[in-house]
């Protein structure tokens, strides 16, 4: 059957370009959380691997050490490699600045407030433990702490688990 055409002023020519419109920035939306779910996702991966496997829960020095040690340094190398690369005299890549840039936004985050698994916590690092790495809903039931370069003595709740 072949499809009604509508004059383009008509009322239903203009209930059609609204409904077109509403599914276009509800998919939108959705592409949007999902990117946003899988970076929390890769950054909380992140400290599932770097977890000591011998240790049932961390210290706050033990934390922050790990963060500073293994958290803001990880674009060291591929700078370094993008740095080497570049002939003297040549403008930065964007590869480059990219790299900066997040360097420069981990740092900043850390200083002001990073929301990390409360890995202090037994229980807590027990259910860390037991995610796959991939889904990020099962972070909802984890204990979240915000931690801050400024003040490493001090921790916050920044969600509490279910």
């Amino acid at each position: 059957k072949a499809e009604k055409i509508f004059h383009p002023e008509s009322r239903k020519a203009g209930q059609m370009q609204r409904e077109a419109l509403r599914k276009a920035k509800l998919s939108e939306k959705l592409v949007k959380r999902g990117k946003k779910q899988m970076n929390l996702a890769d950054r909380y991966a992140f400290f599932l691997h770097a977890l000591p496997p011998d240790k049932a829960a961390l210290t706050l020095a033990e934390i922050h050490d790990l963060v500073q040690s293994l958290w803001l340094t990880r674009h060291e190398q591929a700078l370094e490699e993008e740095q080497t690369a570049r002939r003297k005299g040549r403008p930065k890549s964007t590869k480059e600045q990219q790299l900066e840039e997040m360097k420069l936004q981990d740092a900043e985050e850390y200083r002001t407030g990073l929301d990390l698994p409360d890995l202090t916590d037994v229980a807590n690092v027990a259910l860390f433990r037991k995610w796959d790495g991939i889904d990020a809903t099962y972070l909802r039931i984890l204990h979240f702490i915000r931690i801050c370069g400024d003040f490493p003595e001090i921790t916050h709740v920044a969600r509490i688990g279910r």
